[in-house]
C-alpha cells in the first residue's frame, strides 16, 4: 500500500467537529489501497476545548500515531483569562468578553500568528522528518485549522519535494470570528502573507464547499484555481446502524455550538405560535451562548433543555430519536458556503431537517437535493411554522423512517474514495 502521511492537531481524545474528518478518512483509506500514518500532539499537552474518548474506537488497531511534545503557548492565555480550556470555536464559550479576554484576544490576533497551536510546529516538522526519512512517503497532507500547521507542510514540501496537499475544513482569514481578534492592518497583512504562500505552495489544495473554494482562489492571480479541490464533510454510515426509537414527545433538537451570531429569535417566536395540545420539546445538545440560553430559558420555559458537550454517539442518539433537528447557519457576510459537519450527520439520521439561513446557500441546495428538510430565511416566520405544523400534525413516534439514496455520495467510504481520486492524480 501507499504510505502517506497526514499531520494533524486535532485526533483522539479530543472531541468535536474539527477531529472528525480526518479520523474518518484514516479509517477507510486502507480499503483503497492506502496506508495513513499520523502525527498529532499528546494529548497531555494539546489544548482541546473539549474530549471525546468515545472517538478512540474509530482508530484502526493497527494504524500508526505519532504523539509529539508541544510549547503550548495557550498557557498564558489561561493564566491571562484564568479560563479552564482553550476557547472554543467563535469564543462561544466566553459570552460578553471581559477586559482580559479582549486583551488576551488581541495578543492572539497580532502577536501568536497565524495561530497559537504554532507552538506545535517544530516538534510535528522534526517527528515528520524521521518519519521521511524510515518510511517511502508517497504525499503528505496538512490539515486546519488550526492554520498553523500548514507552515509544517510547507517546510517539508521545501526539504524533500514530496507531494504536499493542504486541507482546509474552514476558512483562515475569511473565518466569521477573525475581526474579534482585534488585528492591526500589520497583522492581518502577516496572515494573508501567510494564507497566500501556502495556496501557492502547495501542490494541491482541499477545502469542504464551492464557496470557500472560490475565496481561496481569489487570494492571488497566481493561485490554479483548478488544484483547488471540494470534499464536503459527511456522515459515517456505521455510525447511525444502531435502531434508535423516535421520543414519545414532539422533539426538536439542535446539536453543536450556538453563538452570539447565530440568528434564533424568530424561531423561538414561531415556537411559541405553534398550535398544540401535546407536549413540545427543544433540544440543545452542546456550547449555547449565555445570552441566548437566557431568552431560550425566559420565553420557552420549561420546554427547554439544554445539555452541555456529550459523547459523539450520545450526540447521534439525540439526533436519531428527534422529530426535527434544527440547523442554523451563521448570519454573517459569506455563509452561502458555510457547510458545516453537522448537516451531513444531521442528513445520516434521516431525521427531517430545519435549516435557518439562507435559501439559494451551499447548505440549502444539499438539503433540497437530499429531500432531508427546507431551509427558512432567519425571519419567514410563516414559513417556519407552516413546516413546522405539518411536521406536528402527521407526527408518529412509530413511523418508520424514510431512506434517500441521495445522501449516499455523503458517506465516509464515499468521500474517501474522492480523496484517493486525488491522491492518484499526481501520481499519473
Amino acid at each position: 500500500m501507499k504510505k502517506i502521511l497526514i499531520i494533524t492537531y486535532y485526533w483522539p481524545p479530543s472531541g468535536g467537529p474539527g477531529v472528525q474528518r480526518w479520523l474518518k478518512f484514516s479509517k477507510y483509506l486502507p480499503e483503497f489501497g492506502y496506508d495513513p500514518i499520523i502525527i498529532t500532539v499528546d494529548p497531555e499537552k494539546a489544548e482541546y476545548p473539549i474530549k471525546d474518548y468515545t472517538l478512540e474506537q474509530d482508530v484502526r488497531a493497527d494504524q500508526i500515531v505519532y504523539r509529539t511534545d508541544c510549547s503550548g503557548l495557550y498557557e498564558y492565555y489561561k493564566k491571562l483569562t484564568k479560563a479552564p480550556s482553550a476557547p472554543y470555536s467563535g469564543f462561544v464559550n466566553e459570552g460578553t468578553p471581559s477586559l482580559k479576554q479582549k486583551i488576551a484576544r488581541f495578543i492572539r490576533g497580532n502577536f501568536f500568528l497565524p495561530d497559537a497551536r504554532r507552538g506545535w510546529n517544530k516538534h510535528a516538522y522534526h517527528q515528520a522528518i524521521q518519519i521521511i526519512q524510515e518510511e517511502k512517503i508517497d504525499a503528505v497532507i496538512t490539515t486546519g485549522p488550526p492554520m498553523s500547521t500548514h507552515l509544517v507542510g510547507q517546510k517539508l514540501k521545501k526539504r524533500f519535494h514530496l507531494h504536499w496537499i493542504a486541507d482546509f475544513r474552514d476558512p483562515w482569514t475569511d473565518i466569521y470570528y477573525y475581526n474579534k481578534m482585534y488585528p492591526t492592518p500589520v497583522a492581518k497583512a502577516i496572515d494573508r502573507k501567510y494564507e497566500r504562500n501556502v495556496l501557492l505552495d502547495a501542490d494541491q489544495v482541499i477545502t469542504v464547499s464551492d464557496y470557500i473554494k472560490k475565496q481561496l482562489a481569489a487570494k492571488s492571480p497566481a493561485i490554479q484555481a483548478s488544484k483547488i479541490k471540494v470534499i464536503a464533510n459527511g456522515f459515517d454510515a456505521e455510525d447511525f446502524d444502531l435502531i434508535i426509537p423516535k421520543e414519545d414527545v414532539f422533539t426538536i433538537t439542535y446539536t453543536g455550538t450556538l453563538a452570539a451570531d447565530y440568528t434564533i429569535d424568530s424561531f423561538i417566536h414561531t415556537v411559541k405560535r405553534l398550535s398544540t395540545s401535546e407536549k413540545l420539546k427543544l433540544r440543545f445538545v452542546g456550547k449555547v451562548d449565555l445570552g441566548i440560553a437566557q431568552k431560550l430559558s425566559e420565553q420557552l420555559g420549561d420546554s427547554v433543555e439544554i445539555h452541555a458537550f456529550v459523547a459523539h454517539a450520545d450526540a447521534i442518539k439525540y439526533m436519531k430519536s428527534s422529530s426535527v433537528l434544527l440547523l442554523i447557519i451563521p448570519n454573517i457576510e459569506g455563509n452561502k458556503g458555510n457547510l458545516t459537519g453537522k448537516l451531513f450527520e444531521y442528513i445520516g439520521s434521516r431525521t427531517p431537517i430545519l435549516c435557518l439561513g439562507p435559501t439559494d446557500g451551499d447548505a440549502a441546495t444539499i438539503i433540497q437535493v437530499c429531500k432531508a428538510g427546507k431551509t427558512f430565511e432567519y425571519n419567514d416566520e410563516e414559513g417556519i411554522l407552516h413546516f413546522l405544523t405539518s411536521l406536528l400534525n402527521n407526527f408518529n413516534p412509530q413511523s418508520p423512517i424514510k431512506e434517500n439514496n441521495a445522501v449516499n455520495c455523503y458517506s465516509r467510504k464515499s468521500l474517501t474514495q474522492s480523496l484517493t481520486q486525488i491522491l492518484a492524480h499526481h501520481e499519473d
